[in-house]
């Protein structure tokens, strides 16, 4: 696939998000990487911020079937994935399907039910498939978890585990919008109160299931350079070294900054990768895999600090 075309499809997806969604492209480019790489995000930020809104005006652009469940305190892993239910009619066991069942399921809210229904996830996340009572159900290529919490606020919530945080592609930071994009939304949606319906702003789909099997594949086909292998693992190994990290970044980290920086070039219309590519992934990528030592937490040290002093201290390939 051309690159040049990718880039194009990246614009219009941009363009067709920004109906609903004004602003946010950095976190919607991001979402789209995440697609094409068969990865998960996770959308961090303060309620107001249409964190919901732009999944849904995603799932639209892209032609994907689109799922939302509302997690809860009394959510259980059955609301999430299904049940057999006995049909007397019939004498067997059917299956139930849980929302889970979609392409694009939104996780609203994730950090507010237990962890019991939390890993309910885990399966699908890792292998896209979900077990029911001994039987395996395919999920399909296309599955991707869309989920978001809220940072402010820590009051009846229960923080993913690491080993969950670390099946998510990225950990993308929803902020406010600037000055211009707030008048621009107020302009937009000032006239209601409820949350805008999608269907309502006439978005057009820009890709289809036919288009990510080929982009997946002409991504998977982009080869790396050994200077940007070394660069990628230097980056990651660096993180299990730093005195204000208990714990550095997963292997698996290194395969999915890897395989970011692939999409990121293709939708830069390059064929080959560069070091800035790796960069601007580092913080989405790793941030959320990397534990700080209680002495940096006392010193108000943060991931995305530590991050930036090793990306500066990891030279970078010429």
């Amino acid at each position: 696939m051309d690159p040049a075309y990718l880039k194009d499809v990246k614009e219009r997806l941009r363009t067709e998000v920004n109906r609903v969604v004004v602003g946010q492209e950095h976190v919607v480019d991001l979402m789209f990487v995440g697609l094409l790489c068969e990865g998960h995000v996770l959308l961090e930020g303060v309620p107001g911020t249409a964190k919901t809104l732009l999944a849904q005006a995603f799932a639209t652009v892209v032609a994907l079937p689109f799922k939302r469940i509302q997690f809860t305190p009394d959510l259980m892993p059955s609301d999430v994935l299904g049940t057999n239910v006995f049909d007397f009619n019939t004498n067997r066991f059917v299956l139930t399907k849980g929302p889970i069942f979609t392409s694009v399921l939104l996780a609203d809210e994730i950090n507010r039910t237990p962890p019991k229904t939390q890993a309910a996830l885990l399966q699908a996340m890792q292998e896209r498939v979900v077990t029911l009572d001994g039987v395996t159900h395919e999920l399909g290529d296309g599955f991707m978890v869309v989920a978001t919490q809220n940072p402010i606020e820590q009051e009846g919530t229960y923080p993913l585990p690491e080993a969950q945080l670390d099946r998510f592609l990225f950990k993308i930071s929803v902020d406010y919008p600037s000055l211009d994009e707030e008048k621009a939304m107020v302009r937009l949606h000032g006239h209601r109160t409820a949350m805008p319906r999608v269907p309502d702003f006439k978005v057009q789909a820009v890709v289809d299931a036919s288009f990510l099997q080929a982009a997946r594949a002409s991504v998977a086909a982009l080869k790396l350079s050994d200077p940007i292998v070394d660069y990628v693992v230097s980056i990651v190994r660096a993180t299990r070294q730093h005195a204000s990290l208990l714990c550095g970044a997963s292997p698996r980290s290194a395969n999915m900054l890897a395989s970011a920086a692939r999409v990121k070039a293709a939708l830069d219309a390059r064929d080959f990768v560069i070091p800035d590519d790796v960069k601007s992934l580092v913080i989405p990528t790793l941030a959320h895999r990397v534990v700080l030592a209680p002495e940096a937490e006392l010193e108000g040290a943060r991931a995305t600090t530590v991050l930036e002093r090793i990306l500066a201290q990891v030279p970078a390939p010429r």
